[in-house]
């Protein structure tokens, strides 16, 4: 008995040393011991032992990574194509009471800059470095060989997401992640730069450049998933959704542990899709038209002091059309188009709110840092004069009339569209500046609202703070509010300095003088360059031309004074030539360190990767053999059959009332699809939703085994040809029709190639399910020069 007490008392010694080695090195671990500056941060070596028995030997405290001490949770929020004049927390026509709570309790940055387009934006954001560093000159759609253009993130830059996650931090995305180079977009990968390789321990979203709202392609970390069953479904709400319930588990589990959200919805970007009850908001509110709402938004602007008194209305550029001037339908299409796109907005300001309420609920908001961007760049222009009911037709230069579009009138907005607003909408939603999206040069196109709250470190409250600022200052702005400095060293590589600047120091002092004193601005050859509050450009091609004004070398420059002239109403360069000379020189010399030149200035032939010499899965390979159940196959990961000749063979085995898809690419909005419906082989070729050819077999096939072949001989000559399509069995010519015309562009961001299924959006009318009700042994297409 008293052996048995004695045992139990040496025990209880040794879990009581146990337990108190523990929370020492947990206490240890919040200290400044750790060398945060290299990653991983390193572990001690490992101790070896001589003692036989474990209850003769002292236990080692156990290694730990947590965050220093106090460390604020980090929510970043980022609308997509929101203008500087979109909200009315910056002076706007569109209700965002969301953004006004959170201004009230923060500080509001009338002079914060992004790149002028979405993927240089977002790894600018998430680095802390130039797009141009980042390899992300343009969008990986368009991505060349250059340096600064491959859009591969260099190993000599680490994302903020890992930074914080190898600091002790939770890390989630949700939403829009367009960092991925497409051709990497599949089950071959690599991985390394989806948002699960890159600091995001959760991810719940979509990776191209859009989503259609309705039906969008969802990943689940790597994972395809299928869009939830709701007739009331909306992918903003599903995405605050998932991210609600994530930050909820996470609270449950690891309360004390500080989390990363980056919280990206797809809105305010085209495809402008939200439910009637928001559009009907705003019924008539914009009939006066884009020029009174421009002017309207300027004298809120000055009232709010968002922008300074006298400050004037930029020059509307010359390719917008005066409002008075415009037809009774052209008011009417146009108006239309405003009010849905108001009512997308204020929709995704409120969903916004529901994260932010969930916060606030669970009680973590006085200590959570929430970085609140109106826009990844300004309103978009690429619907251009007239707006889109496909914006599809972008891409493959097929412009679309007001007669054509107003019979759409009613359903603008719903899953029958796929709409855009045009051009004169983008210039008043950047109101006071003259350009938009895309323009670099033209704070149009680069200045966005920008909200931050952080009640336990920002006693200001309800300020406007007007430093010159940039999206790379935001990784710098978070590491120095949470004590963790950007890496040196990661995984053994040395990392690039960080270029950003901190905004830290207007936390506090919205007086503060400005620190980030020079940055550069560069978008397809759209060129500006800020210092010390001057600020010179050149405009070289608005969003809405295929084409440039001018060469790059015959490019006229202009020179403003930001500091007197906020909206750049004044150009000075006839007035201050060596002025104008020095900042075009400063310009060179910061494009050359960053990697900006050599310029490029192509545009839609920079979607053809053979062109342009990056990779495709495909490669030089003109046949290619799927299986059954092979999906969400993107451009650069499908075979390529635009412009071309091809042969699509199958072997099947076909149940009775046989029905489904054999293979299909594109969707509601345009696309082809070979399948069977009712028995019957068909084959479907949808022109950007407008209109579709069918070529159907006349007799339903018997329950057995087949050989299934669709042939496509194209007519050659050019782009956008058309040409004879004809359906075999069993070698045998069953039926054949004449195509008259095929899309030259891409036919779908996010409807994409599927086997046996048709994902998405449908291309054709399969009935109740698309997905093949018997057995496809391979699908193998070999396309024709």
């Amino acid at each position: 008995m008293k052996v048995r007490q004695k045992s139990k008392k040496i025990y209880t010694i040794h879990l009581c040393a146990l337990l108190l080695a523990i929370v020492s090195v947990q206490a240890q671990n919040t200290t400044s011991e750790f060398d945060r500056s290299v990653l991983p941060i390193k572990e001690p070596v490992r101790k070896s032992y001589t003692e036989l028995d474990v209850r003769n030997a002292t236990a080692p405290p156990r290694f730990n990574v947590t965050a220093p001490k106090g460390a604020p949770n980090v929510v970043v929020i980022l609308i997509d194509d929101m203008g500087f004049g979109v909200s009315e927390a910056f002076g706007g026509p569109i209700t965002t009471p969301n953004m006004d709570k959170l201004a009230n309790n923060g500080i509001k940055y009338n002079r914060f800059h992004t790149t002028s387009l979405c993927s240089p934006t977002r790894v600018a954001l998430l680095t802390g470095y130039n797009h141009h560093s980042n390899n992300m000159g343009c969008i990986g759609e368009a991505a060349t060989t250059f340096s600064g253009y491959t859009s591969v993130r260099p190993q000599t830059i680490t994302p903020m997401a890992e930074v914080l996650r190898q600091n002790g931090y939770n890390t989630a995305a949700f939403g829009k992640y367009h960092e991925t180079p497409p051709w990497e977009i599949s089950n071959s990968g690599p991985q390394d730069r989806w948002p699960t390789r890159s600091g995001f321990e959760k991810f719940y979203g979509f990776i191209g450049g859009e989503t259609n709202q309705w039906a969008p392609l969802i990943y689940d970390g790597v994972t395809l998933v299928e869009t939830p069953e709701d007739p009331k479904y909306h992918f903003t709400t599903d995405m605050t959704n998932q991210a609600i319930s994530w930050v909820r588990f996470q609270q449950a589990l690891s309360p004390d542990k500080p989390f990363f959200m980056y919280y990206a919805p797809g809105a305010t970007h085209a495809p402008h899709h939200v439910p009637a009850a928001w559009i009907e908001k705003y019924k008539g509110k914009f009939d006066q038209g884009w020029d009174k709402v421009r002017q309207q938004t300027l004298e809120r602007q000055i009232k709010l002091g968002i922008v300074p008194a006298g400050t004037k209305l930029a020059p509307k550029p010359k390719d917008i059309k005066d409002w008075d001037k415009l037809s009774a339908d052209e008011k009417k299409l146009f108006s239309r188009q405003m009010e849905v796109y108001a009512g997308f907005a204020e929709q995704t300001d409120y969903e916004a709110g529901r994260l932010i309420s969930s916060l606030e609920k669970l009680g973590v908001l006085d200590n959570t840092i929430i970085v609140f961007i109106a826009g990844d760049n300004g309103a978009s222009a690429e619907g251009q004069m007239n707006g889109m009911f496909s914006e599809m037709t972008y891409f493959s230069g097929i412009p679309e009339t007001v007669p054509d579009m107003l019979k759409h009138y009613d359903e603008w907005g719903s899953e029958s569209t796929y709409p855009h607003f045009s051009a004169g909408w983008a210039v008043a939603m950047d109101a006071p500046f003259s350009y938009t999206k895309q323009v670099a040069s033209d704070f149009g196109g680069t200045r966005n609202g920008m909200i931050i709250q952080w009640p336990a470190g920002i006693k200001t409250k309800g300020e406007v703070c007007s430093q010159f600022g940039h999206v790379i200052d935001i990784a710098p702005t978070i590491y120095e509010a949470t004590k963790i400095p950007a890496p040196k060293m990661v995984n053994g590589i040395q990392q690039d300095p960080i270029e950003g600047t901190s905004l830290y120091y207007t936390f506090n002092d919205v007086k503060a003088k400005e620190q980030h004193t020079v940055q550069y601005f560069e978008m397809f050859g759209n060129r500006g360059i800020y210092q010390d509050g001057w600020f010179a450009r050149t405009v070289h091609r608005p969003a809405w031309q295929q084409k440039p004004n001018s060469t790059l070398q015959e490019d006229k420059w202009e020179l403003y004074n930001t500091l007197e002239d906020f909206s750049l109403n004044v150009d000075l360069a006839s007035k201050n030539d060596k002025k104008l000379k020095t900042m075009q020189e400063l310009f060179m010399k910061e494009a050359e360190k960053f990697h900006v030149l050599p310029l490029d200035d192509r545009l839609l032939e920079r979607t053809n990767a053979e062109l342009m010499g990056r990779p495709t899965v495909m490669g030089n390979r003109n046949t290619v053999t799927y299986g059954e159940g092979m999906k969400g196959m993107g451009v650069d990961i499908f075979i390529d059959l635009r412009n071309t000749a091809y042969t699509i063979t199958s072997e099947v085995a076909v149940d009775t009332n046989g029905n489904g898809v054999i293979v299909c690419q594109g969707g509601r909005f345009g696309g082809l699809s070979f399948y069977i419906k009712d028995g019957k082989p068909a084959f479907s070729y949808n022109y950007l939703g407008m209109e579709s050819t069918q070529i159907i077999a006349p007799e339903a096939l018997k329950p057995g085994n087949y050989k299934l072949e669709y042939d496509f001989k194209y007519d050659g000559g050019g782009m956008g040809k058309g040409g004879i399509g004809t359906i075999s069995v069993n070698g045998k010519k069953v039926a054949e029709k004449r195509i008259e015309k095929t899309q030259p562009g891409l036919f779908s961001v996010d409807d994409l190639a599927d086997i046996g299924v048709d994902d998405g959006t449908h291309v054709a009318d399969y009935g109740k399910f698309s997905k093949f009700n018997g057995k496809i042994e391979y699908v193998t297409i070999e396309k024709r020069k």
